[in-house]
Parts: C-alpha cells; sequence; structure tokens
C-alpha cells in the first residue's frame, strides 16, 4: 500500500496520530480500502460493537478508533460538499512515534504504540470524470513536484473557453 498519493478526482482527507496498534489498524485498513463509505462505516462499526468478526477477532479499539477518523473525514466531505453515494475509502496505517513511560510499569514496560493512519474519501463513480489515476509519490520533493503539475493543469482547463474544449472533442 503507498503512503501517499495524490487522486485525480476530487477528496477528503483526515488523519491521525493514534494509541493503537500498527497491527490491526493495518489489517483494518486493507479491509476497508477500495469499498464505499456505507460498507466500510458498517464494517467497522459491527467490528466495534462485536457482531461480526474478521479472522476470528474483533479489533474493537482499533475499529472505535478508525470510525471516529471515518466520521471525521466524511464530515470534511460534506464541507467541500462531495457527493456522499459516489465515496470510496483509501485508508493506510503505518507506524508511529516511539513514546516512552517517564517510569517503568512492571507489567507494561516502557514502550507505548502508536500509529499513525491517513484516511481518504475519493468521489468515484457515474458522472465523475474517470476512474482514479492514482500518482504514486516516493518523498517529499516528487509530492511537491506533483501537487504543482496538478495545480498547472487546473489553472489551464479553468483558462480554456467551454468553446474550444467543445470543439476540440468534436474534431478527435
Amino acid at each position: 500500500m503507498p503512503y501517499t498519493f495524490i487522486p485525480r478526482e476530487k477528496y477528503a482527507k483526515a488523519n491521525g496520530s493514534l494509541r493503537i496498534s500498527t497491527k490491526s489498524a493495518v489489517k483494518l485498513c486493507r479491509a476497508i480500502s477500495s469499498k464505499p463509505l456505507t460498507r466500510a462505516r458498517r464494517l467497522l462499526s459491527d467490528l466495534a460493537e462485536e457482531r461480526r468478526t474478521l479472522g476470528r477477532r474483533h479489533y474493537t479499539k482499533t475499529a472505535k478508533e478508525l470510525l471516529e477518523l471515518l466520521n471525521s473525514c466524511e464530515k470534511n466531505a460534506e464541507f467541500l460538499e462531495l457527493d456522499t453515494g459516489k465515496l470510496f475509502v483509501h485508508a493506510s496505517a503505518h507506524t508511529g512515534p516511539m513514546l516512552r513511560r517517564r517510569r517503568r510499569k512492571a507489567a507494561f514496560g516502557t514502550r507505548m504504540k502508536s500509529t499513525n493512519v491517513d484516511m481518504m474519501l475519493i468521489e468515484k463513480g457515474k458522472g465523475t470524470q474517470k476512474k482514479a489515476d492514482v500518482i504514486r509519490v516516493a518523498n517529499k520533493e516528487e509530492m511537491e513536484k506533483a501537487v504543482k503539475k496538478i495545480a498547472k493543469t487546473v489553472q489551464e482547463a479553468k483558462e480554456m473557453p467551454v468553446a474550444e474544449t467543445k470543439q476540440e472533442e468534436i474534431t478527435k
């Protein structure tokens, strides 16, 4: 699963550093990725309420945290005026910063788990231009170049008159 990407369609994003297991977060993110928003929310709520299992486990704490992040991402999508019926989930989880306890507790040790979770709701389906084209980014410099390239194409599309675009489509 790529760490970062920029979809060509409209999207809403939410991320957070959560105090959950990275291993269980990766499993749940893989389970809900590429699913419609309603199915992903239903899966997470069923896992949190222990009505459904995933590999004979409920993952209640992780499911509750991811459900909260998914609701936040949905609110961001509503603010950006995205069509909630066409939203698909992309989620990824990675190890977070190492947190240490100031003093050692006998049974728990000094290291505390944390996970960075990125969640995106991408608008796909009938009525959108095309399927999501993904730009894979390896580092920060490539990310900045990709953002500039997309901004330039959007700016060019805004400057082009509508009549010219229709004539170009007819001639092609």
